[in-house]
């Protein structure tokens, strides 16, 4: 036989052994054709964007690029009967898109709740999905409720949270979600499991490089119930983190892509188009975009690693050498005309890695005068860029709120600049990926971890809350004076059926700081 490499071997066999896998575990059920779900985003005070993937043949699985041109309906109601119809049309799906459906539906009431549903070419109706615009800006909001979440590995275990946040939305308890980052995990079976090791395999097995990779393991996130659940029960803001394409990717490669993958512009191009079309996004140049809530809240969502530098390692932290940017020239202009111009209450910025420090106290064993940064992978491995962007929200009068993810735990930090406390953040711990714990096959608060957030706390005056071991999701509620955030936990991750509660609650207001 003639040598196939890796990269060769993996494109040669994965259509043929994803269809058997699909076939077999959906025997039964090949002939529904609206097998993933429906989810709406990226809501304005007159739009959404609605989305779906039609499966028209049994053969047409996601990655396959099998399975004829289709046409779907959409409708849009204001009641869940669709008794009467307030918007309709018709879409043509294809493999080009891996029959997904994006519908930029354009013409909507201001904070207006909305259902939805998508009809096949056969006559097969859809799960219902419920949506809501929002409000226009500068219009009076007395308050908002965000999700936000990230970090979400199929095989470290079930994902009960997406299930409570779907349950929590159905009863009217949440507007939004902000999704951070980390909405699939790119590695092949077995590579980054919890420590109930592979909970449930994901498919394909082996790791994802090329675009029909990629689609493939959203498709198969995308069976899941409960995250199903939670797309439909309201609209998503999405942004994609590092494991949408490889670990720590950065703008010319990853610590997870070798040369014998191929092509870093090629895999990142693969996953960018693979996150558009299985994501409810506005299909635009950027995926940096801004989100306007009434005159309460302006919410900036950043694109942390199309544009950044490589980190520096730690050798070269210690000589002086930094990275220049995370976000690019380009990008931060933006995000600086955003919080200059902002007329609204408060200033969010969403951030897939953590903005506050977390440092580790070097000048004992390397004689250097500030803290090592702990990951060069967060804004401590851009400190430049950081102060830079610190220098423009003081000189604003609108405190500002970070929404983070990506590290697997909670936290809650001031934002400060000198002894002046601009902001603060809320880090959400992940829905499933592993933890600290999990890295030490350890229960969760074991003596390791607890003794380890008590170092963190003693040697950071700005950290008001750390949890290395939780999973779960976090909430806020925004009101002109004050805001809120809520940890909520999963008891087990090896159960689909995991009790989900809140654990830790904490306020903080502008010039007073953490009240709670």
């Amino acid at each position: 036989m003639p040598h196939l490499n890796r990269r060769q071997f993996l494109q040669s066999t994965a259509l043929s052994a994803g269809i058997a896998t699909f076939l077999s575990h959906t025997a039964g059920a090949t002939e529904r054709q609206f097998q993933h779900g429906v989810a709406s985003g990226d809501p304005t005070s007159n739009s959404v964007v609605l989305w779906t993937r039609l499966t028209p043949t049994p053969e047409a699985i996601p990655g396959s690029g099998l399975g004829p041109d289709s046409l779907v309906t959409w409708q849009i109601s204001t009641v869940s009967d669709f008794s009467s119809i307030m918007q309709a049309g018709t879409i043509i799906t294809s493999a080009r898109s891996d029959h997904t459906v994006h519908i930029h539906a354009t013409g909507l009431s201001p904070s207006t709740r909305y259902f939805y549903r998508f009809i096949s070419h056969t006559g097969e109706i859809s799960p219902i999905g419920q949506t809501q615009t929002t409000l226009l800006v500068d219009a009076p909001l007395p308050h908002l409720r965000f999700v936000f979440a990230s970090c979400a590995n199929w095989e470290a275990g079930f994902f009960a949270a997406y299930g409570d946040i779907a349950r929590r939305a159905q009863a009217g308890e949440f507007d939004v979600l902000v999704f951070l980052g980390d909405y699939i995990y790119e590695y092949a079976t077995g590579m980054f499991a919890g420590k109930d090791g592979v909970v449930r395999q994901h498919h394909p097995a082996h790791e994802t490089i090329t675009l029909d990779h990629y689609r493939s393991r959203y498709g198969h996130y995308r069976t899941d119930t409960h995250l199903q659940a939670a797309h439909a029960a309201l609209p998503w803001i999405v942004m994609w983190d590092d494991h949408e394409s490889a670990n720590d990717a950065h703008r010319e490669g990853a610590q997870n892509h070798s040369a014998d993958e191929g092509s870093w512009a090629d895999r990142k191009d693969a996953a960018r188009q693979a996150f558009l079309e299985w994501m409810p996004i506005r299909q635009e140049s950027t995926l940096y975009r801004t989100f306007n809530f009434g005159d309460l809240a302006t919410l900036s969502l950043l694109d942390l690693r199309s544009f950044r530098d490589a980190p520096p390692s730690f050798e070269q932290w210690i000589h002086g050498i930094r990275a220049d940017t995370m976000m690019g020239s380009e990008q931060f202009r933006w995000l600086k005309t955003n919080v200059e111009a902002s007329t609204t209450t408060w200033n969010i910025i969403g951030s897939s890695v953590m903005f506050a420090p977390m440092a580790v106290t070097g000048q004992p064993l390397f004689q250097i005068p500030e803290p090592i940064p702990a990951n060069m992978d967060q804004w401590d491995g851009y400190s430049l860029e950081r102060n830079r962007l610190l220098e423009v929200l003081a000189g604003t009068s609108t405190p500002t709120i970070f929404l983070s993810g990506d590290i697997h735990s909670e936290w809650a930090n001031s934002i400060r600049i000198n002894s002046q406390e601009i902001g603060v953040e809320a880090v959400c711990s992940s829905i499933t990926s592993a933890n600290v714990n999990d890295f030490a096959s350890l229960p969760e608060d074991n003596p390791l971890s607890l003794q380890a957030e008590q170092v963190i706390r003693s040697n950071s005056s700005h950290v008001r809350h750390v949890d290395l071991d939780a999973h779960g999701y976090a909430t806020m509620y925004l009101t002109q004076e004050s805001v809120q955030f809520v940890w909520h936990r999963v008891a087990d991750l090896s159960r689909s059926d995991s009790a989900v509660s809140p654990a830790i609650a904490l306020e903080w207001k502008p010039g007073l700081g953490f009240t709670s």
